[in-house]
């Protein structure tokens, strides 16, 4: 009996010991603070100079988690309610504005809702945990929803009715607790939170469950791997971390979203409750981002990914852009730039330009539309190609400038170049590119992938070969420099694999050309890859002056002596074939003569024919008032025999044709000659005189027309005419006188012709000469 009373004494005391271990209020601990830290690494709460500070519960609905308020004439956001009902002027409120401030806090800012001071979770490190309790217990809704069968101290709860315009509901949130610590998740201290979500009139839903059904959102349910903590890990993957960690609490999770699907039109209550569990030494909170509670109607894409506030779309690609809200009865009108499109009435929309794109869904009944827009920035992307950039090195050159492959590149003006030297970079577009484009040392063959853009994010990625030699020096040489023209030469060029030749075409290196004049020859060299060399190579070949020489072919007489002359030069050397090496030689015997003349450069050969000459002969004379005038003509070949001289008596020669003093009625040996030679010709001339009137009155002047000077020369013969051609009369050497009378009968008075005819005796000459005759008869 009395070991039963020890054993029921040991079982009551152990009882007692262990529930006063669960149900006794728990010692706050001292948190471990950063040595480093300070005010600046935690958000601020409540605090100046934010004027949402200052916003009661339903200004912070509406205008910092939902951001929809006056956005029309009656919002969808109404009868917001919190409790406890703390004024905004209390400033131990358990709930509040948030804003990280200079921290790295994950949410820029919303609204906390904690189980302890509000102003406790930022603003500074304590040591302590948060103080403050609420005065209220456990919340039905939230027990419901977790299935807790712990004692829920403080809870806080924020509740609104909203009517959504989307057929989804959701915002994002972090729950943070003081219970990560002391291993207190694994002790159930299950401080929680629950988001109900419920039709009015109709039940709640809890939407702060973990992804695939892992359960709710509180301490003991997300549990990092940690010595701290020997039931963990549980749910790790959405714990968050532990200080530092910018809010005064032991730990917090990773941002969560809660979402729904709900009817659009219809509305909903959402209840949002956290509350401590089994005592309220130890708080917790929950941050809801700013902004993040989304009951509109969001842009879709074509896979049905919710499209960003702005988009960049080029070159007018048509966009296909889907409301998020569809059902029957709704009503929708969409916007370009504020204007409504014609049209343009259901829950799609092809942008097919710029602007800003905006839809509005009205539910029947309800005054305010709910609406999205999308702004879609227009660019044009430039025209690009792939290309080859070539660097021609030289001592000077020797790294590539980029911007000259521009044109190379895109014609498309004001086009914006990026050099990159890896793919991944350009694809990523980002600061990685050549920073100095004007003097890159490339290798040949290398590969730059070029971002051609217009400026902003329209772009093209080309490659870019980059090709580098060194550039070709051009040289020159002419098998002749100096040449005779029309004398062919081979010049030969160097330094390139192939050449330009600005003469005349192809690209060998060598080229045979005939030169008829100085002419300056000029090539570049090119190089395998196309390097054409910086200057030409110049040569300049020579035409010497042609050899020349006056000697033509000549006549000479013979047993006369001529003087052949091949003509004065530069630098003339002679060869006559007689083997005379002077520049001229007397030719003493008709025949053939050559002549080589060489200048030290060019050779040339002439040939001269010393002829026999020709004798000038006379062509004509005339005899009239004592005066000789003789014709004759010159049959030499050349100027060198062209002047003749005359004589009459074969001693005194004279270069005048005409002879004047002569003896009426003589004859004479006229002489022709060419000046210098013994080659002449002559002719017997009788210096023939008559009167053109005759009176044979026997008055012993002009009696008759007398021709007895003429009766010793060969054929002697001649006759007197009247005017109708009847002859009256015919001389002969015994009959040379006639007297004006036919058969001794005077004849009348007038004009009669007369011809006569004879040879001379030497040269055989035949002569004749006729004119007229006046015949006065007196009676």
């Amino acid at each position: 009996m009395k070991r039963y009373l020890l054993l029921f004494s040991f079982l009551l005391v152990s009882s007692n010991f262990l529930f006063s271990q669960v149900i006794a209020p728990r010692k706050p601990a001292k948190k471990t603070i950063p040595a480093n830290a300070k005010a600046g690494d935690y958000i601020d709460v409540n605090v100046a100079p934010y004027p949402e500070s200052n916003y009661t519960p339903t200004q912070l609905v509406t205008d910092v988690l939902v951001g929809t308020s006056g956005s029309c004439g009656t919002p969808n956001i109404t009868n917001v309610t919190i409790s406890p009902n703390q004024a905004v002027t209390n400033n131990n409120r358990f709930w509040g504005y948030f804003n990280k401030g200079t921290s790295n806090f994950p949410f820029a800012e919303g609204i906390v809702l904690t189980t302890g001071y509000a102003r406790e979770a930022g603003n500074t490190a304590i040591n302590d945990v948060l103080g403050g309790t609420t005065g209220t217990m456990s919340d039905p809704d939230l027990v419901a929803a977790i299935g807790t069968t712990q004692q829920l101290n403080d809870a806080v709860t924020l509740e609104f009715d909203f009517v959504p315009t989307s057929s989804q509901m959701k915002f994002r949130y972090m729950f943070a607790s003081e219970e990560y610590t002391g291993g207190f998740p694994c002790l159930n201290y299950d401080d929680a939170f629950a988001l109900l979500l419920k039709p009015v009139g109709g039940t709640y839903q809890n939407l702060a469950i973990l992804p695939g059904g892992a359960g709710p959102v509180s301490a003991t349910n997300i549990v990092p791997q940690n010595p701290l903590f020997s039931c963990g890990p549980i749910n790790a993957q959405y714990f968050g971390s532990l200080p530092p960690n910018q809010i005064n609490y032991y730990g917090r999770t990773i941002p969560l979203t809660a979402e729904a699907t709900v009817i659009p039109g219809q509305m909903y209550h959402i209840k949002m409750v956290i509350a401590d569990a089994r005592d309220g030494n130890y708080d917790s909170a929950v941050f809801l981002e700013a902004g993040s509670f989304d009951i509109g109607v969001n842009l879709l894409d074509p896979s049905g990914a919710q499209l960003p506030a702005e988009i960049n779309v080029c070159n007018n690609e048509p966009q296909l852009i889907t409301a998020s809200t569809s059902g029957p009865n709704l009503l929708y009108q969409w916007f370009l730039d504020g204007n409504p499109i014609a049209g343009a009435n259901t829950n799609t929309i092809t942008a097919v330009q710029p602007g800003t794109y905006k839809i509005e869904v009205s539910v029947p009944g309800n005054p305010c539309p709910g609406s999205a827009s999308i702004k879609i920035n227009g660019g044009t992307t430039p025209l690009a190609q792939n290309a080859t950039f070539r660097l021609c090195s030289t001592p000077d050159i020797t790294t590539f400038d980029l911007n000259n492959a521009k044109p190379l590149i895109s014609p498309t003006p004001n086009a914006v170049f990026r050099f990159y030297e890896n793919q991944a970079d350009a694809t990523a577009q980002n600061a990685n590119f050549i920073q100095t484009p004007a003097n890159y040392n490339g290798a040949n063959g290398q590969i730059l992938y070029v971002v051609v853009s217009d400026g902003g994010f329209c772009s093209k990625t080309i490659e870019l070969t980059l090709t580098r030699e060194l550039t070709p020096i051009a040289g020159v040489t002419s098998s002749r420099i100096r040449v005779c023209p029309g004398e062919a030469v081979t010049l030969t060029a160097t330094g390139g694999v192939t050449y330009l030749w600005d003469n005349f075409p192809g690209n060998g290196n060598t080229q045979t050309v005939t030169v008829n004049q100085t002419t300056t020859f000029t090539v570049y060299a090119l190089g395998a890859l196309g390097c054409k060399s910086l200057l030409p190579a110049k040569i300049t070949v020579e035409t010497v002056a042609p050899i020349t020489s006056p000697l033509l072919d000549v006549e000479m007489c013979v047993g006369d002596t001529i003087t052949l002359d091949a003509g004065a030069g530069t630098n003339y050397t002679y060869l006559w074939n007689t083997g005379a090496e002077t520049q001229t030689i007397v030719a003493t015997q008709l025949g053939v003569y050559t002549v080589t003349i060489n200048n030290g450069i060019c050779e040339e050969t002439f040939t001269v024919k010393v002829h026999g000459a020709s004798s000038p002969f006379f062509t004509n004379l005339s005899y009239e008032n004592n005066t000789l005038t003789a014709i004759a003509t010159n049959p030499s070949i050349n100027n060198l025999y062209g002047t003749l001289e005359y004589s009459v008596d074969g001693i005194n020669w004279q270069e005048s044709n005409v002879f004047t003093n002569l003896t009426d009625n003589a004859t004479y040996n006229v002489q022709v000659r060419i000046k210098g030679t013994t080659c002449y010709g002559a002719v017997e001339f009788f210096t023939l005189a008559i009167n053109n009137v005759i009176t044979p009155n026997q008055d012993g002047v002009n009696d008759v027309l007398d021709l007895t000077g003429l009766r010793d020369f060969n054929n002697f013969t001649g006759s007197v005419y009247d005017r109708y051609g009847v002859e009256v009369f015919r001389f002969s050497k015994e009959r040379p006188i006639w007297d004006g009378t036919v058969s001794g009968k005077r004849l009348p008075t007038a004009t009669y012709w007369y011809k006569f005819n004879f040879e001379y005796k030497k040269t055989k000459i035949q002569m004749s000469r006729s004119g007229w005759i006046m015949l006065k008869n007196r009676e």
